[in-house]
């Protein structure tokens, strides 16, 4: 299955601008949606869009523009939603990263880390901790051992078990996200 070419920053401010605005779906989780995201844009997880995936179809129609920090994500949403049979899909470049660095517009909200830097945080704090145990009891050496390969297999497969995980906690939850919010979130953009 081929992927479309990537949507850059200037062509979609100038979509937008012409009044040519496509769908533009945030997958990123709700918390980092709320922190910030492009005016007009809709938030739905990746993990709903990947559960929900064709029930989600039905209420996706015309052009949508996939978002999320860096595009790594929304490339995953772009393959999950064209194996639904979506036919116009793109992915934002760079994501809201690149959006915000060239100063687009966002709608701000109560500010959090990324999940990435949350990863960074967790996988470096236990690798720390474990090569420090490690020293009085050696064979914790092993649990710095399987956080590497673990982000091995992540930069691999391009998921990441710990991030799946963080996302979950509350504090990565933010506003309530669930198909019937988003399903009327995409009928309200229809009127």
């Amino acid at each position: 299955m081929t992927t479309s070419p990537a949507l850059d920053v200037p062509t979609l401010r100038h979509l937008i601008a012409g009044g040519q605005v496509p769908r533009l779906i945030d997958v990123r989780t709700p918390a980092e949606f709320e922190t910030a995201h492009i005016p007009g844009s809709r938030n739905v997880p990746l993990d709903l869009l990947r559960e929900h995936r064709d029930e989600l179809r039905e209420h996706l129609d015309g052009p949508v523009v996939l978002v999320c920090r860096s595009g790594q994500r929304a490339g995953q949403a772009e393959r999950i939603l064209a194996g639904a049979g979506l036919p116009d899909l793109r992915v934002l470049a760079g994501g809201i990263t690149g959006w915000r660095a060239e100063h687009g517009p966002v709608t701000t909200g109560r500010p959090r880390w990324e999940l990435e830097r949350q990863v960074r945080l967790v996988a470096g704090g236990i690798v720390l901790a474990a090569v420090l145990a490690s020293t009085v009891a050696e064979p914790v050496k092993w649990v710095a051992a399987f956080i590497g390969a673990g982000l091995a297999v992540a930069a691999l497969t391009d998921t990441c078990a710990m991030g799946m995980v963080l996302a979950r906690l509350p504090y990565n939850r933010g506003p309530r996200t669930d198909l019937a919010r988003v399903v009327t979130a995409l009928g309200a953009d229809r009127r």
